[in-house]
């Protein structure tokens, strides 16, 4: 079973992993598998559901929505994500003629809006920036955060994939807390390791979102010579402690004092399983250290 982690002082508890929602159209469910699935994954302890607007072309928000109009008692049981900030060329989006952000007051409520309405919700559990605008006022996104939190749309807010230094100059702006920033990383991509993320987080007492934690799937399927080191070194642990390498991985992200939480793009019910499981493995210090060399090439100064 899956724990339920408090990601800041202020915030929300979600569970410490999530169902990540970006492929839902991909699975070809029908509407009684996904509210199948959505079962499945809160009886392992799974309550999170992480969204955005652009997901599955604009779609994926209001499959999930359906789920919620015909099991409507599922929603006080879970908590609902979503990203906005990101425009899309999509026929959905006629207005848009090439792919941008927009973190402007209108285009963040009316996103919100369309969001709810497609999640059959009244609110968001957590809203997060998508991506960092270069256009970005930072005065005008913490008014409309704080707007939205005010009319109980949101419930709490956070960011996604940005620097510590705008991280920092949005929270300067806000009179409530950012409560995550949702980063990439993997054994394949160390960045939040060593460019300040994570001690921001530990600093702030905000636990961030992981996403891609396989790396998009390379870490199985790549062939470069990190890779195959990286593979190499996971597969010698996972015979150590007689789990799967996927599990490794993420008991090896489990390991770091940020207190992650992870978000799984899997419909697959038996990698959710296993994932649920991997929640139970202690790495040990050098154990961890063993993949970080695998993935750096050498061994720390």
């Amino acid at each position: 079973m899956v724990n339920k982690i408090k990601i800041h002082p202020d915030g929300p508890k979600i569970s410490e992993l999530s169902a990540g929602m970006m492929r839902l159209n991909n699975w070809d469910f029908s509407l009684s598998e996904r509210v199948d699935f959505v079962l499945f994954c809160m009886e392992q302890g799974i309550t999170t559901f992480d969204h955005a607007d652009i997901y599955g072309g604009y779609a994926n928000e209001q499959l999930f929505g359906e789920v919620l109009s015909e099991q409507p008692n599922l929603r006080e049981n879970m908590e609902i994500v979503s990203k906005c900030g990101i425009c899309l060329v999509n026929d959905k989006r006629p207005e848009n003629h090439i792919k941008h952000y927009n973190t402007t007051e209108e285009y963040i409520f009316n996103s919100v809006e369309r969001s709810l309405k497609n999640l059959q919700t009244d609110y968001l559990d957590l809203l997060l920036i998508h991506r960092p605008d270069p256009l970005m006022d930072y005065t005008e996104l913490a008014d409309t955060l704080m707007k939205l939190k005010m009319d109980e749309k949101i419930l709490h807010a956070g960011v996604s994939n940005f620097s510590v230094s705008q991280f920092d100059a949005l929270q300067s702006k806000l009179d409530m807390p950012l409560v995550t920033n949702q980063v990439q990383w993997s054994p394949l991509h160390l960045d939040p390791l060593f460019d300040g993320t994570f001690d921001q987080a530990q600093q702030v007492n905000a636990s961030p979102m992981i996403w891609s934690p396989y790396a998009g799937g390379n870490i199985f399927h790549d062939h470069s010579e990190r890779t195959n080191r990286i593979r190499s070194t996971l597969h010698k642990l996972s015979e150590k402690y007689s789990a799967a390498v996927d599990q490794i991985i993420l008991a090896w992200l489990k390991r770091h004092p940020v207190n992650a939480v992870i978000i799984l793009g899997t419909g697959n019910r038996d990698r959710i399983a296993g994932a649920v499981d991997a929640m139970e493995i202690e790495l040990s210090r050098q154990d961890w250290f063993k993949i970080l060399k695998a993935s750096q090439g050498f061994d720390v100064p």
